[in-house]
């Protein structure tokens, strides 16, 4: 099985879904760096990134991170509220510039119990990124450095999830990067120099990281 292949939920248009019903619901804007929310924070929202993108991290006993996942625009996140869950269990962080959507637990709630169809397509969007989360973990565990990365990279750009893939990703540095696929910098530095060299990839210190098909190679290599 491909490394990216996603399993398909219904479609879902996020935005119909909110717009569907008159709710309290408020836009935040996050610059970089920024935290969203913060390991042990009360849960008191679901969020849904309207624009920019999101690093989820849990910070263990030790003070060590490690970044559970990378979201995009059209991805929710924070829906453990809606469980019970009354702490944050990990930190949000803006990784670029970011539109936040927030909606507060008891509307979110009330939405979803009123409008049974929408609340199905919630339910299998969920599922579907908690799978491509889980797939994120098998990959730290079973794929060489180069692997993760490229997949992390394709996952920016959407491939997979959309028809039409983003060939540009959101501005992010190369230690965050490490964070994600478990590296080091250096090493990170050294990959995307090489995809760069083989042309799987576009960047330089003035423009944005721009992502060619052609780095779906290094994913599906054995």
């Amino acid at each position: 099985m491909s490394p990216l292949k996603r399993v398909k939920a219904a479609p879902f248009d996020a935005q119909a879904f909110l717009d569907s019903a008159a709710m309290a619901k408020t836009v935040v804007q996050y610059p970089r760096g920024d935290a969203i929310f913060v390991q042990g924070d009360v849960g008191s929202h679901v969020m849904y990134v309207r624009s920019g993108g999101v690093k989820l991290s849990v910070l263990a006993k030790n003070g060590r991170e490690a970044v559970v996942a990378m979201l995009g625009p059209g991805d929710f996140f924070g829906e453990g509220c809606l469980t019970g869950e009354r702490l944050r269990t990990g930190t949000a962080t803006a990784i670029t510039p970011s539109a936040i959507l927030q909606v507060g637990k008891f509307t979110m709630r009330r939405l979803l119990h009123q409008q049974h169809a929408m609340s199905d397509r919630f339910i299998a969007h969920m599922l579907s990124r908690n799978i491509r989360i889980e797939e994120d973990l098998i990959d730290q565990l079973f794929n060489s450095s180069e692997k993760r990365l490229a997949r992390a990279l394709l996952l920016m750009a959407q491939y997979g999830r959309r028809d039409t893939p983003m060939r540009t990703v959101p501005t992010i540095s190369q230690e965050t990067l490490a964070e994600m696929i478990g590296a080091t910098r250096s090493r990170v530095n050294f990959f995307l120099n090489k995809f760069k060299r083989l042309g799987f990839i576009e960047y330089d210190d003035k423009l944005p990281l721009r992502i060619n098909s052609s780095l779906l190679s290094v994913v599906l290599r054995d």
